[in-house]
């Protein structure tokens, strides 16, 4: 199967073009200099002369803060950018797999959110991945959108890396504990998306690693599994905070956990726990020393 891949530079996009390259996959990955996603003639000119049987559209504007106050951006890049892709690929008969996100929600359900529940965003980023939702829905027949959240993994910046790093340079840490998700490893989302384009099990998913924890408890996990599986040293004290002692400007929401519904009625293979997760990326860490702290 020939796949092109979006946001091919980023950290799901590395992790989802090796995991399809190394299932025998063609595959065709587009970062920025390569595919500029709010440019419909390119995007028409690019995916036309690759004609891939699917695309994975990681590109995103992802800055949840920077888009408060850039919503002509944020909306550009995750809305326009998500039409360019459809309409494209809708022209070729290719089925598009479009990455999405917890923050479609409020936040504020006291239960982990199902496929079917209604939205409700309360950023810009938020509203403007909505908004590329519902452009795939329109203008693209076969296409699977797979909300994620809490995302790391070996390439790029993340929380895991930044509470490493931290771990080692600070004396105490405060760490938010009022709110509530699904950490999720790349690898682990790619090797699902790698199952779910083998389907014609069309539609809305949801897709984390299982389980859920606070932040705080998430960053207790990684300095145990540092400790543990890289050896490290970690000097910082950690202690839990509320969201109100770190305001920030696009609000949080108090809980981004996903059921998977989607995924059990379509008898699909759910990801491993968070916990199992954030121990294999400390182990694939562990042979990439050199990505520690970038």
């Amino acid at each position: 199967m020939k796949v092109l891949v979006t946001g091919a530079n980023g950290q799901l996009g590395q992790d989802v073009t090796h995991v399809l390259a190394e299932a025998g996959h063609q595959v065709i990955g587009c970062g920025r200099a390569e595919l500029d996603i709010t440019n419909m003639e390119l995007c028409e000119q690019v995916i036309s002369s690759h004609n891939p049987n699917f695309i994975i559209h990681c590109a995103a504007y992802t800055a949840v803060d920077a888009a408060e106050t850039d919503t002509d951006g944020a909306y550009l890049v995750n809305t326009i950018g998500t039409r360019n892709i459809a309409v494209s690929a809708e022209k070729i008969g290719a089925a598009v797999v479009y990455i999405s996100t917890d923050y479609v929600f409020n936040g504020t359900s006291e239960t982990a959110y199902v496929e079917y529940d209604d939205t409700d965003p309360q950023t810009i980023y938020g509203r403007s991945k909505l908004a590329g939702e519902q452009m795939l829905r329109d203008f693209c027949s076969k296409w699977f959108i797979v909300r994620t959240s809490w995302v790391f993994g070996l390439h790029g910046n993340n929380f895991v890396k930044t509470m490493l790093r931290l771990g080692q340079e600070k004396p105490q840490l405060k760490v938010v504990n009022d709110q509530k998700g699904s950490p999720t490893y790349t690898v682990d989302l790619a090797q699902f998306l790698l199952n779910l384009i083998s389907t014609e099990k069309y539609g809305l998913y949801h897709a984390s690693n299982r389980g859920s924890c606070t932040w705080y408890e998430f960053t207790q996990a990684i300095f145990e599994e540092a400790r543990e599986q890289l050896g490290l040293e970690i000097m910082a004290e950690l202690q839990p905070c509320t969201t109100a002692e770190f305001p920030r400007p696009a609000p949080r929401p108090a809980n981004s956990t996903m059921d998977h519904l989607a995924i059990r009625l379509n008898q699909l293979e759910d990801l491993p726990h968070w916990r199992e997760g954030l121990k294999q990326f400390m182990v694939d860490m562990k042979q990439h020393p050199e990505l520690y702290l970038k």
